[in-house]
C-alpha cells in the first residue's frame, strides 16, 4: 500500500466514524421538529463549547490561514486570532445567552423568528431569508473547496489508473461529492443533535491531530527555531521583519512573472500591515453575532451557565487551532523553496494546497491520511450545521409561516427542511466545481464582512430599545447595498483569487460596510415612530 492508500484508507474510516455517530444519534431522536433543529435545548456545557467552536472553524482557519501565511506572511495570525479570540467570546456572551434565553422563553427555532418578532414586522423575514442565505453558500464554499483540494493533494499516487490527471489523487470533483454526500447523511439521522455529537468528535480531532502534524512538521525541519531562521534568511518578510532588496527583486520577478501569465498568483509588496489595515480588521469577528448556524447551536443549550465554558475556552482553543496552520505557511516559503531559492514555484499556484503539500514531503506516511481526517473534522463541522440552519430558516420562516401560516406537522416540516438542504447541497457542490481555484482565505473575509454588517442589527434589536422596523429595513438594505457595490468594486480592479487585499480609503470594506449599516439604521429608527410599548414590554422588561 503506497502513501496515496494509505490515505485513502484512514479517510475512508474517519468517515465511516462519522456516519456511525449519526445513526447512534438517531437512537435518541424524538421525531419532533423542535428536537430535530434545537436538540430539545438539552445540550451540555461541554458539547456546546465542542459544537460552537467547531461550528466558527472552518477550511478558512485550516487551508485558509496556512495559504495566506504563505502567500501575505505571518502576520494573518495577528490580524485574525488577536481580534477573533477575543471578540467571539464578546459576542457568545453578549448574545448568545441573550439570545438562548428568548430562544427558550418564546419558542424560537431561527434568527428570523426573534427578529419577526422584535421588530413587530412580519414581512421582514422575507428580507432577510436572501441575505442570511446568501451569505451562508460562500461559507459553505469554503468548506467543500478547502476539503476537496486537500483530499485530492493528500491521496496522490492512491490510484494512477484511474485518475491520471491527479496522478492518482482523488480528483477535486469526487472528493467534494463525497464530503456533501456523508455530512448530509448524518444530518439527516441525527439533526442538530447529531452534528453536535459529529462536531463534538471532530473538534477533538481536528484540535489534536493538528497539534501532533505541527509537531511532526516542525521536527522534521529541525525544530521551530531552525525552521523560522530559514524563513528569516530566505523571506524575512513574512516574518514582518521588513524587506531587504532580496526581497525586493524577488518582488519584482514574481510580477514579472504574473504579468506574462506563467503564474496565477499576484505578490503583494513585502512591507509591514499598515495599522489601518491591522485595526480595521477589528470588525471581522462580529460576524459571529449574525451566523444562523451559530445562533442554532447557542438555542440547543441546556442553560444559561452552559455558556461560561464556552466564553472562557473559545480564544484558547482557537490558538492552538490557528498558530501551528500559520506556522507552517511561514515555513513552507522555505521548506517548498527549490534549492534555497525563495521564488515561489508554479506548483503552488494554488496556495489552497500548501497545509498538503508540507505533510506529503515531511510527514510519515500515516500522518498524511490524518491530517486529512482533521481538516475534515474542521470543514465537515461546520457544513453539518450550515446545512441544518440553511433547512430550518426555509421550512421555518418560509413554507411553514408564510404559504401554510403555521399549519405543517412536524412530519412535514421534517420533509420540507432535509429536501432543502439537499438543493443547497448540490448548488453549493457546482459551484466550487466552478470556483476551486478562489482563495478560502478571501472567500472568507467577504463572506464575514456580510454577516459582520448585520451585526449592527442584532446588537441593536438587544440593547437598544429606540431602534424600529424602519430602521432594522434600512440596516439590512444598507448593509447588502454597500457590500455587494464594495464587491464589485473589488472585483473590477483586484484579482480576488490571487494574494491582493482590497482596501477603500486605505481600511478593509468591512469598517466601510458596518459604518454605513449602522449609520442607516440610527438615522431612520431616529426619524420613525418608537416601537410600541408592549413590544418593549415583551423584550425588556424583567422576565416573571
Amino acid at each position: 500500500m503506497n502513501s496515496g492508500q494509505l490515505a485513502v484508507g484512514v479517510i475512508a474510516a474517519y468517515l465511516v466514524l462519522l456516519l456511525a455517530i449519526g445513526v447512534l444519534s438517531n437512537r435518541f431522536f424524538r421525531g419532533t421538529a423542535a428536537d430535530y433543529f434545537v436538540a430539545s435545548r438539552g445540550i451540555g456545557p461541554f458539547v456546546l463549547l465542542m459544537s460552537v467552536f467547531g461550528t466558527t472553524m472552518t477550511s478558512f482557519a485550516i487551508i485558509g490561514s496556512s495559504a495566506e501565511a504563505f502567500t501575505a506572511g505571518i502576520g494573518v495570525y495577528g490580524k485574525m486570532v488577536s481580534w477573533s479570540g477575543i471578540f467571539h467570546s464578546v459576542c457568545f456572551f453578549l448574545i448568545g445567552v441573550r439570545l438562548w434565553a428568548f430562544g427558550k422563553r418564546y419558542g424560537y427555532q431561527t434568527q428570523i423568528q426573534f427578529f419577526r418578532d422584535r421588530f413587530d414586522s412580519d414581512k421582514l423575514g422575507l428580507l432577510l431569508f436572501p441575505a442570511l442565505v446568501g451569505l451562508v453558500v460562500p461559507y459553505l464554499l469554503m468548506g467543500v473547496i478547502g476539503a476537496a483540494t486537500a483530499i485530492e493533494s493528500i491521496t496522490v499516487g492512491a490510484f494512477p489508473a484511474l485518475f491520471e490527471a491527479t496522478k492518482g489523487g482523488i480528483p477535486f470533483w469526487l472528493a467534494g461529492a463525497v464530503v456533501c454526500l456523508v455530512t448530509l447523511t448524518y444530518v439527516f439521522f441525527g439533526g442538530v443533535r447529531g452534528a453536535a455529537w459529529a462536531n463534538t468528535f471532530q473538534t477533538l480531532v481536528f484540535v489534536v491531530l493538528g497539534i501532533v502534524t505541527f509537531a511532526v512538521i516542525a521536527d522534521r525541519l529541525g525544530g521551530p527555531v531552525a525552521a523560522t531562521r530559514q524563513v528569516a534568511e530566505l523571506n524575512p518578510a513574512h516574518l514582518k521583519l521588513g524587506a531587504t532588496e532580496a526581497d525586493e527583486q524577488v518582488f519584482r520577478q514574481r510580477m514579472a512573472e504574473f504579468e506574462a501569465g506563467t503564474s496565477k498568483i499576484k505578490p503583494r509588496h513585502p512591507h509591514e500591515i499598515p495599522p489601518a489595515v491591522f485595526f480595521t480588521y477589528i470588525f471581522i469577528p462580529f460576524s459571529v453575532a449574525m451566523f444562523p448556524h451559530l445562533f442554532q447551536h447557542w438555542l440547543t443549550a441546556r442553560s444559561g451557565k452552559s455558556f461560561g465554558l464556552v466564553v472562557v475556552a473559545h480564544p484558547l482553543l482557537m490558538m492552538l487551532t490557528w498558530l501551528p496552520c500559520v506556522l507552517i505557511g511561514v515555513w513552507a516559503t522555505a521548506a517548498l523553496m527549490p534549492d534555497g531559492s525563495p521564488v515561489i514555484p508554479a506548483k503552488l499556484d494554488n496556495a489552497n494546497a500548501v497545509l498538503p503539500m508540507m505533510v506529503n514531503k515531511l510527514a510519515p506516511t500515516v500522518i498524511g491520511g490524518l491530517l486529512v481526517a482533521g481538516v475534515l473534522a474542521a470543514i465537515m463541522s461546520s457544513l453539518d450545521s450550515q446545512f441544518i440552519c440553511l433547512g430550518s430558516i426555509f421550512t421555518n420562516d418560509i413554507v411553514n409561516h408564510y404559504i401554510e401560516k403555521d399549519r405543517l406537522s412536524d412530519r412535514n416540516v421534517l420533509l420540507l427542511g432535509r429536501m432543502f438542504t439537499v438543493i443547497v447541497a448540490v448548488v453549493t457542490y457546482l459551484l466550487a466545481l466552478l470556483t476551486r481555484q478562489a482563495s478560502v482565505f478571501r472567500l472568507g473575509v467577504w463572506c464575514f464582512t456580510g454577516f459582520a454588517s448585520l451585526a449592527p442589527l442584532v446588537f441593536a434589536a438587544l440593547y437598544w430599545k429606540r431602534v424600529t422596523k424602519a430602521g432594522a429595513y434600512a440596516c439590512v438594505l444598507t448593509a447588502w447595498g454597500v457590500g455587494a457595490a464594495l464587491f464589485i468594486w473589488a472585483y473590477a480592479t483586484t484579482e480576488l483569487k490571487g494574494d491582493q487585499e482590497f482596501l477603500v480609503w486605505g481600511v478593509m470594506p468591512v469598517a466601510i460596510n458596518v459604518a454605513a449599516a449602522t449609520l442607516a439604521m440610527i438615522v431612520v429608527s431616529l426619524l420613525t415612530r418608537p416601537p410600541p410599548r408592549e413590544t418593549l414590554d415583551k423584550f425588556f422588561a424583567p422576565a416573571k
